[in-house]
C-alpha cells in the first residue's frame, strides 16, 4: 500500500503546484501584456540503489503561450501596442536585457522612457531619456520623435528608436519576474519588421473562462488523489486486522 499511498500523495502536491500555475494565469487576466504559461504533469521513475520500480507525479511548466491579446484604444501617447509578434526591450532589475509586450509605458522624474514596473525601456544607446516636449510622436518602427516646447507645430526632433526584437518562438523562454529572455542569456538583434501602434495597449492572453474551468478540473483530480490516499489507508487497516486474526 506504501506504493499506492505515495503516488496519490505526490499526485496531490503536484495538483495543487498546477493549481498555483492557473491561479497565477488568472489573476493576470487584466495585466497588460501578461504571457499566460502552461502546465503538464508526467510520471516519473524514482532513481537510487537497484531497479527504478516506482514512479511519482511532477508538475512542471513545459511552456509559456505566446499568442497575441486583444488590442485596446487608449489614446495616451506612451502607450505602445506591438502589431503581430514581437517585443520591446527593457533592462531587468538584476541589468541583463529582457523583454515585454507590456507597452502601458510612463516617464520618470529624469525623463527617461520606463515600463508601469519601473524597467528602462532600450533604444539604440540604451534607456532612452525623452526631454521635455509639448507632444510625442512614437512611429511605427519604434522612432521616437518629440516637439520641443515653445517650437512650431511642425516641428518634430527625432530623439531615439525603441529596441524592438523578434527572435524564434523556440529560443525563448519566460523568467519568474514575467520577462521574456533568451535561453541562451545573449541579447536579441533589433528587427525592423517589428510594427508597433501609439495610443494603444495589449491586454493579457489568458482566457479567464477556460482558466475557471481548468481550476475546477484540478480541484476534482486534488479530491481524487486525496480519496485514493483514505483507500490506501483503509487497505492497510484491514490487512493489519486480517494479519492479527491469522
Amino acid at each position: 500500500m506504501d506504493r499506492m499511498l505515495y503516488l496519490a500523495m505526490t499526485g496531490a502536491r503536484q495538483m495543487l503546484a498546477a493549481q498555483a500555475a492557473s491561479a497565477n494565469n488568472l489573476a493576470n487576466a487584466a495585466t497588460t501584456g501578461f504571457r499566460a504559461d502552461f502546465e503538464a504533469m508526467r510520471a516519473m521513475p524514482v532513481f537510487g540503489p537497484g531497479h527504478p520500480s516506482r514512479v511519482y507525479a511532477m508538475t512542471e511548466r513545459p511552456g509559456t503561450h505566446f499568442g497575441e491579446g486583444a488590442i485596446e484604444l487608449t489614446g495616451n501617447e506612451l502607450d505602445l501596442a506591438i502589431n503581430g509578434p514581437g517585443f520591446i526591450a527593457v533592462r531587468a532589475r538584476d541589468g541583463s536585457e529582457a523583454y515585454t509586450r507590456a507597452g502601458n509605458l510612463t516617464q520618470d522624474i529624469n525623463g527617461v522612457l520606463m515600463t508601469v514596473t519601473g524597467l528602462p525601456v532600450l533604444g539604440n544607446g540604451g534607456p532612452i531619456a525623452i526631454p521635455q516636449s509639448e507632444k510625442m510622436e512614437i512611429g511605427v518602427d519604434g522612432t521616437i520623435s518629440v516637439r520641443p516646447v515653445g517650437q512650431a507645430a511642425n516641428t518634430m526632433a527625432q530623439v531615439d528608436r525603441i529596441k524592438l526584437v523578434n527572435p524564434p518562438i523556440a529560443d525563448l523562454v519566460k523568467g519568474d519576474d514575467g520577462l521574456i529572455r533568451l535561453k541562451s542569456g545573449a541579447p536579441a538583434q533589433p528587427d525592423a519588421l517589428v510594427r508597433v501602434s501609439q495610443g494603444f495597449i495589449e491586454t493579457s492572453n489568458v482566457n479567464a473562462v477556460a482558466e475557471m474551468v481548468n481550476m475546477i478540473t484540478l480541484q476534482r483530480n486534488f479530491e481524487l488523489q486525496v480519496r485514493a490516499m483514505r483507500t490506501a489507508e483503509d487497505t492497510d487497516a484491514a490487512t493489519a486486522q486480517l494479519l492479527r486474526l491469522t
